[in-house]
């Protein structure tokens, strides 16, 4: 009777950690974090993270022991997370540690280890290494296993798809850190590299860096804090972290969620003979096409490795040009209209977008856009962003997602419907308010109206593809801003600009 009880009792604990019978063990951790972080369907994923390791920058370093990588959802950081794992692409591991954090679990403290089974992702299974995971356990006495912890914690899970791909035949040891503090990540550090020596191990620390400070802050306190990571000293890190922290930069409430797993990692990886650390790419997610600027997460890759002449702190970050008054060059309006229409197909069919990068400096210049989509001639969804508080190239992502998804004229754009589309962008010069309608020039100015709370827009071109007149121009502007026709006479605000229109047609 007391063994039937007990047998009762242990596959309850199963269901309720999230596991189901299978594997080596019999235990698979199924995937918490599909269709959030990442698309939840086996082809869009895999097209997710093959585009994305497509797009990673050139290998930079050899013989890499262990990399820094973010952890959020992929639209946001998945180019970050291809670019550190393209570092090791040509490495053969046969195990990958990812050392995660903890978010789910409150006042956990210690470091789990997963020990049995398999982790399960849309692209399938991945064993635990439970050899590596045993010896582990022995040589550590922080660490035990707590199943509950990384049910639903989503900072290893979200990596292992890029593992997948990668090494397909390496095996993985998921942790949770629970605390940063140095000494137990150090003794954790020691206790990886003292056990896995003879192993060709990847070491992954899954960190994000700053939460929700403005976008220019989260530059600045995120470059310091990868030139730390680059340094190899946990000690710096933990000092230029606690530095910032007193900053008090507004809205800042962390510099680095994963900070257990980047002092673990440095640890590792200097005992197993690391002496160089370089940081590959940065982004935060104001960066990304479906974020925002007044509060962001940021994302950094770094690589630690063997060979090497140090800290090497020279990065790659999205936007990185501040020249103003640069002019956008032809080659920069055809990688607009790319980045239009992949940000478009890319969602359309694999939940993800591209990282705005490596553009030239006309298509960063701070200034509004509209991206206007036709098809067969016919106008299909057109949405713009006017202010001019963001680069032109995060606002041609963002408002061809809008005018393809969000445009409440007409239907979100379907998959059958991209080659049939035509991209149109308009760079918009800054906005001047005039005293008289007569003053706008048809088919050279574009206008806005502002009247009774209610405002709308036209672009230069809208006027002269209707063979309009500035009254009649001007009826319909009111018209779609929900006024009567002729309310433009009186007591209307009128507000011109000009734009830059190019599109793939040519024009």
């Amino acid at each position: 009777m007391k063994t039937r009880i007990l047998c009762v009792i242990a596959f309850l604990i199963l269901l309720n950690t999230g596991c189901h019978a299978g594997g080596r063990s019999g235990m698979v951790r199924e995937p918490a974090v599909a269709g959030q972080f990442y698309p939840a369907d086996s082809t869009e994923l895999r097209l997710a993270v093959t585009r994305y390791l497509a797009n990673a920058l050139p290998k930079r370093v050899d013989k890499t022991l262990a990399i820094v990588v973010p952890h959020a959802g992929y639209v946001y950081c998945g180019q970050i997370i291809a670019d550190a794992f393209s570092q090791v692409k040509d490495q053969p591991f046969d195990l990958v540690v990812i050392l995660g954090t903890n978010h789910t679990t409150a006042g956990f403290r210690d470091i789990s280890v997963y020990t049995k089974g398999s982790f399960k992702t849309p692209l399938g299974e991945v064993a635990i290494d439970e050899d590596a995971a045993k010896r582990l356990l022995d040589a550590d006495k922080d660490c035990l296993f707590d199943p509950q912890v990384h049910e639903k914690e989503h900072s290893a899970e979200v990596e292992i798809p890029f593992v997948q791909q990668l090494f397909p035949k390496a095996k993985i040891l998921p942790l949770v850190i629970g605390d940063p503090d140095l000494d137990k990540c150090t003794r954790l550090g020691k206790a990886l590299a003292s056990t896995l020596k003879d192993r060709k191990v990847l070491l992954v620390a899954s960190s994000d860096l700053s939460h929700y400070p403005k976008y220019e802050d989260s530059r600045r306190v995120d470059k310091e804090t990868l030139k730390a990571v680059a340094t190899l000293d946990a000690h710096a890190v933990e000092s230029t972290i606690m530095t910032q922290m007193s900053a008090n930069v507004p809205e800042l409430v962390t510099c680095a969620c994963g900070e257990g797993p980047i002092l673990a990692a440095i640890a590792a990886a200097k005992e197993l003979g690391a002496i160089n650390g370089t940081v590959i790419s940065y982004a935060n997610s104001g960066d990304a096409a479906v974020g925002e600027y007044g509060r962001v997460v940021g994302y950094g890759a770094v690589a630690l490795s063997e060979i090497g002449s140090g800290a090497d702190t020279t990065v790659l970050q999205a936007n990185d040009t501040t020249d103003s008054t640069a002019i956008l060059s032809h080659d920069d309006e055809r990688a607009l209209l790319r980045l239009a229409r992949e940000s478009i197909e890319w969602y359309l069919t694999s939940k993800t977008a591209p990282l705005p990068r490596g553009l030239g400096a006309g298509a960063q210049v701070r200034e509004g856009a509209f991206v206007t989509l036709n098809e067969n001639g016919e106008l299909r969804g057109c949405i713009g962003h006017m202010a001019e508080d963001m680069p032109l190239s995060h606002n041609v992502g963002a408002m061809a997602l809008a005018a393809a998804f969000e445009d409440t004229r007409f239907q979100p754009v379907k998959k059958e419907e991209l080659s049939k589309i035509k991209v149109e962008i308009s760079a918009l010069t800054p906005m001047r308010q005039i005293t008289d309608a007569s003053q706008i020039r048809v088919g050279t100015d574009g206008v806005v109206i502002r009247k009774d709370n209610r405002s709308a827009v036209y672009l230069p071109q809208v006027a002269t593809e209707q063979h309009w007149t500035r009254d009649e121009m001007l009826d319909h502007l009111c018209q779609k801003a929900g006024l009567p026709s002729n309310a433009w006479k009186k007591d209307a605000q009128f507000f011109t600009f000009q734009a830059i229109v190019f599109s793939e047609d040519g024009h």
